[in-house]
């Protein structure tokens, strides 16, 4: 089931959005502002966003900028919702990075036949250069899947992306305060220990088939991903 992230102040619309959100088959997830939302994107991926424009401590503009930003999240279709309805609005949505623009007051049947448009689109654009492989650890970004020998790992938001920016970098050495930056963001304070919490997680979940051993402490200076150990 297809998750879509609803990004609105208003609960009311939420509210209606998520009605018929659900009775066309999909997985809800509410924000009432921005920083709900870049807290949510820290824990999932949602298949979509369909933003508001206006929220309490951002402007929806800001927050796509922030997301396509991110390594990790640019690739979620971006749909905006708001009563900013002339041209250049739209025009400044769309180059902000939105996939697509819906005017309010809008028809649910309306908005459902656009979510799905921009689904497809996106899902077309995902090849096998998504997929990385060490061995027989397999990491498909477009599915946010991962397999070992067909198995697949239970892994959260957070080892995931650990393990896509480790097996993009392979051979490579990095500090904690680099792979917070790589992983967390720049703009997230999140104490160095907090790597080593997530390396231990990661390395459990790969621990089944000796894969741990791929993840290896360099001490006195951080971790790296050696694929052919």
């Amino acid at each position: 089931m297809e998750t879509i992230l609803l990004v609105e102040d208003e609960q009311s619309i939420r509210q209606m959005l998520e009605f018929a959100l659900s009775r066309a088959g999909y997985r809800t997830l509410e924000a009432g502002d921005a920083r709900q939302a870049q807290s949510i994107l820290q824990e999932t991926h949602p298949d979509l966003i369909l933003m508001d424009w206006m929220l309490p401590d951002a402007t929806g503009i800001e927050l796509i900028r922030h997301i396509k930003q991110d390594d990790f999240n640019s690739d979620i279709p971006v749909i905006m919702l708001t009563a900013k309805s002339s041209e250049d609005n739209k025009i400044t949505g769309l180059n902000s990075g939105a996939d697509d623009y819906v005017s309010k007051p809008f028809s649910p049947k309306e908005l459902i036949a656009r979510i799905q448009a921009v689904l497809r689109r996106n899902n077309s654009r995902q090849t096998e250069d998504e997929v990385i492989v060490a061995q027989q650890l397999r990491l498909d970004k477009g599915s946010h899947r991962v397999t070992i020998d067909n198995n697949s790992l239970n892994l959260g938001p957070t080892e995931f992306r650990l393990l896509n920016f480790m097996m993009e970098n392979p051979n490579r050495v990095y500090s904690r305060g680099t792979l917070l930056d790589h992983v967390w963001g720049r703009n997230n304070y999140v104490e160095e220990r907090t790597v080593d919490v997530h390396i231990l997680r990661l390395r459990k979940s790969l621990a089944p088939w000796q894969y741990d051993r791929l993840i290896q402490t360099v001490r006195g200076v951080g971790y790296r991903f050696s694929p052919n150990e």
